[in-house]
């Protein structure tokens, strides 16, 4: 990943996502039913759709936690479907948590180091008897936490432990730790969860300059349709498992399957409205709600 203040075009090792028939079963329960998109590179993708639709089973499918049934992934030349959740982070696939996952009692430092694990050639001795690669691998991995907690106006919080901080800033910590692994994707879950107007607008600004300063692809669920249709180059819709439109914001709040998969019908409702009616009927929710 090129240096974090400079801006970028899109990196020459992003490929694009292809999500091909990807189907997914709980026992007799078909939670995606051939669902097929495209991730171009360099591009924020969001996924949206009402609770049960299948958002989270994407995302759990895109990170190795859950098997498809049918169907593949593709990034580049690997298939993220046969590969475990380890081995896709080592390619440059790094997620955020909907629920914030951190170690509250260690300082934001600590927790952002957390990322650099894999990048960490010194082994486990050589680090304990601080031998000097060991000791010149760690100033380096120090070097990149802090020009990253800087980046998303965590500086000044290095050594705060997590615990303390308020939710917003909570949230940007895990953020940044995922960017720690140096990603060249970068999967978000409901990143701005349980947030106020005001966080969910730093974080909102923080997701454009991730994309626009490392030229890296950004892969969003979430239910502030605001963000969304702000914030995305391209919507992909489910609805019970199935994927019911894809294309840009404008052409997505238009299309009657969607006002109709978030309000039931869309025979009275101006289509220039449904961006604004889809957020009434399903508002931002609280962490730990499954989608």
């Amino acid at each position: 990943m090129d240096g974090v203040s400079a801006a970028a075009d899109v990196r020459s090792d992003v490929p694009p996502v292809l999500v091909e028939d990807v189907t997914v079963r709980f026992g007799a329960i078909t939670a995606l039913s051939q669902v097929s998109f495209t991730v171009e590179p360099g591009t924020i993708h969001a996924i949206i759709g009402p609770n049960g639709a299948g958002k989270s089973t994407m995302f759990n499918v895109l990170s190795g936690v859950y098997k498809a049934a049918e169907g593949q992934v593709r990034f580049g030349e690997h298939r993220l479907d046969r590969m475990r959740p380890y081995q896709i982070a080592g390619i440059g696939v790094a997620r955020s948590f909907q629920n914030i996952a951190l170690s509250p009692a260690q300082s934001v430092a600590e927790n952002l180091m957390l990322g650099r694990h894999h990048l960490t050639r010194a082994g486990f001795v050589a680090a304990g008897l601080r031998l000097p690669r060991a000791t010149r691998e760690g100033r380096v991995h120090g070097g990149r936490v802090a020009e990253i907690a800087e980046f998303l106006d965590l500086g000044d919080k290095l050594h705060t432990p997590v615990g303390v901080l308020s939710y917003g800033d909570q949230k940007r910590v895990e953020v940044a730790r995922a960017l720690c692994t140096e990603p060249r994707l970068l999967l978000l879950d409901e990143p701005v969860a349980g947030m106020n107007a005001e966080e969910t607008d730093r974080m909102a600004e923080a997701v454009l300059e991730i994309r626009s300063a490392l030229g890296i692809s950004v892969i969003l669920v979430e239910h502030d349709m605001g963000m969304v249709m702000s914030l995305a180059d391209r919507v992909t819709v489910l609805d019970f498992g199935r994927r019911i439109a894809d294309g840009t914001p404008a052409e997505v709040q238009s299309d009657p399957e969607v006002i109709r998969a978030y309000l039931g019908s869309g025979d009275e409702i101006d289509p220039s409205e449904a961006a604004e009616a889809a957020a009434a009927a399903h508002p931002s929710e609280t962490p730990g709600t499954t989608s």
